[in-house]
C-alpha cells in the first residue's frame, strides 16, 4: 500500500466516486454525490470556501447529506449544519482471524435479502444504509431459523482500498460473535482483491474499536461526518 493510495482516505467520498465507485458520480468537476438512494454521501475536490455553493445544486430542498472529512469554513444561508459524528478511521493490513463456529453459517446476500437487510439496519443503525446502498459492494450475513440477524458488507470504494461498513447484530442475537465472523469474512474478500479493507467507527465506540483491534485493525487517522441539511 502507497502513501499516494492511503492519502485517499482524506478524503474518501470524492477518491470512491473518482475511481471504482464513478458509474455511482452525479455533478461537477469539484463537487460530487451519490444518489440519494445508494447513500447520503456528498464529496468536494477540496474543502475551498465555495463548495457548498457548488453543492447546492446536487441537493434538494429538505434533504440530509453527510460530508466526510475537512469541513468548508464558510456556510452559505441556504445550507444548516446538523452534527458532527466525530470517527476514527482504522485500516486492517494484515488480518487476525476469529475462532470459527462451525455452526455459523455466513451468506452472501442478494437482491432478494434487501428487505431483510433494510429492516434489520433500520433497527439497529438507522439513517445511512438506503434501498440502494447494497449496490456498493458484496454483503453478507447470518440468519437463525430463515431470520437475517447480523450483516456486514462492503461500502465505499476507491483504487486499492475498500470499506467494511453496514457492521450490525439483532439486539436479541449480540454477544455470540456475530460481528466478528461477518467483518473477518468481508475483510478476507476485500484482501482477495488485492485491496486493503478500512472502516469508519464513531471514537466514542471503545468496544467496537476494541473489537476491530482484535482482528488486526490498526488506527488510521480521526475524521470527522458533517451532516448537513438544504434549506
Amino acid at each position: 500500500m502507497t502513501n499516494d493510495q492511503l492519502i485517499q482516505l482524506n478524503n474518501p467520498v470524492w477518491h470512491a466516486l473518482q475511481t471504482v465507485h464513478r458509474h455511482f458520480a452525479a455533478g461537477t468537476a469539484l463537487a460530487q454525490r451519490y444518489p440519494a438512494d445508494v447513500v447520503p454521501f456528498i464529496a468536494g475536490k477540496n474543502a475551498a470556501p465555495g463548495l457548498l455553493h457548488e453543492m447546492t445544486p446536487l441537493v434538494a430542498a429538505g434533504e440530509t447529506v453527510y460530508l466526510v472529512g475537512e469541513f468548508p469554513a464558510a456556510i452559505p444561508a441556504m445550507w444548516q449544519q446538523g452534527n458532527r459524528l466525530n470517527c476514527l478511521q482504522m485500516i486492517c493490513p494484515v488480518l487476525i482471524a476469529p475462532r470459527t463456529d462451525s455452526e455459523i453459517n455466513v451468506l452472501q446476500l442478494t437482491p432478494a435479502d434487501k428487505t431483510d437487510m433494510l429492516t434489520l439496519i433500520n433497527l439497529v443503525q438507522p439513517g445511512f444504509f438506503k434501498s440502494r446502498t447494497a449496490e456498493m459492494g458484496n454483503y453478507y450475513g447470518i440468519r437463525a431459523n430463515g431470520r437475517l440477524v447480523a450483516m456486514a458488507g462492503e461500502r465505499l470504494k476507491m483504487q486499492g482500498i475498500t470499506e467494511v461498513s453496514a457492521v450490525v447484530t439483532h439486539p436479541d442475537f449480540t454477544g455470540r460473535g456475530y460481528a466478528q465472523q461477518l467483518v473477518a469474512h468481508v475483510c478476507k474478500n476485500i484482501h482477495t482483491q488485492q485491496a486493503l479493507p478500512f472502516l469508519q467507527v464513531l471514537s466514542a465506540n471503545a468496544h467496537a474499536i476494541r473489537i476491530y483491534e482484535k482482528l488486526g485493525f490498526v488506527k488510521h487517522r480521526e475524521i470527522a461526518f458533517w451532516q448537513l441539511i438544504k434549506l
